[in-house]
């Protein structure tokens, strides 16, 4: 017990006021928020996303950040997507440039360009992404798993839900700027999208790894404040990799550390080894665990019965049936609502909540899955709030609160679909995956 607490207390932490602390709600408030802070912007807009993507709320967002530019050229903007998703379409699409053709666009119609740098986290994008999350615009960061287009933002009528949060301070924003610049920007393997004379990746492939081994070694800067009854702790960590991630470390010893309850909120039910063994361990010790998950129709990469199936289209299914064994597993605990697992379904919209809450006091808000490419591959980050004196309590109950409208509550393992319920093409495809053990090696990539 000793070193579970010694763990969290001797983590420095950026003291701020629980006023500066805000939630928003919903993809369309996470939109309009966004634009109205780019356009009051005064000295600095960091923009860091997985994607900045070629639609229209892809263009609204880089449209409002070449506004802002034109009318204030000091304004430092600087904007930083993955490398290799910037250059290829989507998933399933006909092969085109991908969105750094719009990048360049851009910038050669504009006087006062502004620079789009992809961060090659890995020579192949299946072996890691940039999954960095948090816009720091000023002295305020807006943090959300979110990327940048048409359903993320809520653009049309369709929306993917996420988590959205905005913390006013300087201190967190200079640190997460810091790092932006002096481990990202500063190395060669990282290389402005917008513009044609950008190199290829094979030429990149040894400062690529150089790159990664760096990232591997780095932390946010910022100096320790102490965290007085009236404040609420933030750390702010970063981890790529399996050995010496420290962000990994700190979600297996938040899970670890569980009396009362915990929250675990993932789009793909898939978790790590390590914390698939910290859940058991809690609901053991009895721990109340909560699960909220999307519904295999709310994945992003669903596809309808009545469209064309492609292969991609049978992951919301293996999610799924890890969710009902897990389910099955721990029947007992259901039943005694020890456990409880919410499937969130809200018509045709999608589902990509991130984060951890443990016995109210601890809170992880970030853009890392929790499942195995996370835990080895992606450059991840996240914001570890400790709120000792319960300041956050009310603001984050009434984020579940939001969150739980539109999920169901599982009641037996039999409510989850089962193998023989899915579509001819789904079984076939899954059943030779099974078959040939392919689910072992998706499961750590996908």
């Amino acid at each position: 017990m000793i070193a579970r607490r010694n763990l969290f207390e001797q983590l420095p932490t950026i003291a701020i006021e629980p006023e500066d602390f805000q939630v928003l709600f919903s993809a369309e408030q996470f939109r309009q928020y966004l634009v109205q802070a780019i356009r009051q912007a005064t000295h600095r807009i960091y923009i860091v996303a997985l994607y900045l993507e070629a639609d229209e709320a892809g263009k609204e967002i880089l449209t409002e950040l070449y506004a802002a530019k034109q009318r204030n050229p000091d304004l430092d903007i600087n904007v930083c997507v993955d490398w290799h998703r910037a250059q290829r379409g989507l998933i399933g699409a006909e092969s085109s440039a991908g969105n750094a053709a719009m990048y360049e666009s851009f910038a050669l119609s504009s006087e006062h360009q502004i620079p789009v740098y992809g961060i090659p986290v890995r020579g192949k994008e299946v072996l890691g992404v940039l999954h960095l999350k948090g816009f720091i615009i000023d002295d305020e960061v807006i943090y959300s798993g979110a990327s940048l287009n048409n359903v993320y933002l809520q653009y049309q009528n369709r929306y993917r839900f996420d988590r959205y949060h905005v913390i006013q301070s300087k201190a967190l924003a200079d640190s997460m700027a810091g790092f932006i610049h002096c481990q990202m920007l500063s190395h060669p393997a990282v290389n402005n999208l917008a513009t044609p004379s950008r190199p290829v990746t094979k030429e990149l492939k040894p400062v690529i790894r150089q790159f990664r081994n760096c990232l591997s070694q780095a932390k946010y800067p910022f100096q320790h404040q102490e965290i007085s009854p009236g404040h609420v702790g933030i750390t702010p960590l970063v981890g790529v990799g399996k050995k010496s991630n420290h962000l990994n470390l700190h979600i297996n010893h938040m899970i670890s550390r569980a009396q009362k309850e915990i929250f675990i909120c993932t789009p793909y039910f898939n978790f790590p080894k390590r914390i698939e063994v910290q859940v058991k361990r809690a609901l053991k010790r009895g721990v109340k665990v909560n699960i909220i998950v999307g519904d295999k129709t709310a994945n992003d990469f669903y596809i309808r019965p009545e469209d064309t199936f492609k292969t991609i289209g049978g992951l919301p299914y293996l999610y799924e049936l890890n969710l009902r064994r897990f389910a099955k597993a721990n029947e007992d605990k259901i039943a005694s609502r020890q456990l409880s697992i919410h499937v969130w379904k809200h018509d045709d919209n999608s589902f990509h909540l991130k984060g951890i809450w443990v016995d109210r006091q601890y809170m992880l808000i970030t853009g890392n899955n929790l499942n195995p490419r996370a835990w080895r591959l992606d450059l991840e980050n996240g914001l570890l709030i400790q709120d000792q004196y319960g300041h956050l309590t009310s603001k984050f109950e009434q984020e579940f609160e939001n969150i739980l409208q539109h999920t169901q509550l599982i009641c037996t393992y039999k409510q989850i679909d089962a193998l023989d319920t899915y579509p001819p093409k789904v079984q076939r495809l899954i059943k030779r995956i099974l078959r040939v053990k392919a689910d072992r090696i998706l499961k750590h990539i996908l």
